[in-house]
């Protein structure tokens, strides 16, 4: 496992304290548990004209990116192989993680299955390979570049930023 960079993000006229001060800087793991277990999570990408876009997808934490399907046609798709930047964030708006990276269709079936096992495990599902036709589906993988997370019970001191560049 990739242990990214950690520091406290510039965060003018929100009171965020020194990295020492309040909680601290998250661990890692706050953030990983918070990126596995999130139930929902919101996909943001960009238009061809730079119009923003946000959706709402099932996803999973797995092998170092958050990992969705989509219909292939679907918007967030479409702007994706026109622009692979994405921002993708958990669905606690209290205890939020977002992530920023790079997003890629994978089409080998191995990582799609291994992609499905951890989707059927998580959603107590029962889909098979048939489930993401590459012909209409897409396996989408997002490679953070960057991670930030924020514990609202410690608003001033908890906000952190993993970096993975």
């Amino acid at each position: 496992m990739t242990v990214p960079r950690v520091t406290r993000p510039h965060m003018p006229g929100y009171g965020t304290l020194p990295a020492d001060q309040g909680t601290g800087l998250l661990p890692w793991s706050w953030a990983l548990k918070r990126l596995t277990d999130s139930h929902d999570y919101w996909v943001a990408t960009v238009w061809p004209d730079s119009r923003p876009h946000l959706m709402p997808v099932w996803a999973v934490w797995h092998d170092e990116a958050l990992w969705f399907s989509s219909s292939r046609g679907a918007r967030k798709v479409r702007n994706l192989e026109a622009n692979p930047a994405v921002t993708v964030s958990t669905g606690d708006a209290l205890n939020p993680v977002v992530a920023e990276g790079v997003a890629g269709v994978v089409r080998d079936s191995v990582s799609r299955q291994a992609f499905l096992d951890v989707v059927n495990a998580k959603y107590r599902t029962s889909y098979d390979l048939d489930f993401l036709n590459t012909d209409d589906t897409a396996t989408v993988r997002v490679r953070p570049r960057w991670v930030f997370g924020l514990d609202e019970s410690d608003f001033g001191g908890s906000p952190t930023r993993w970096d993975f560049t």
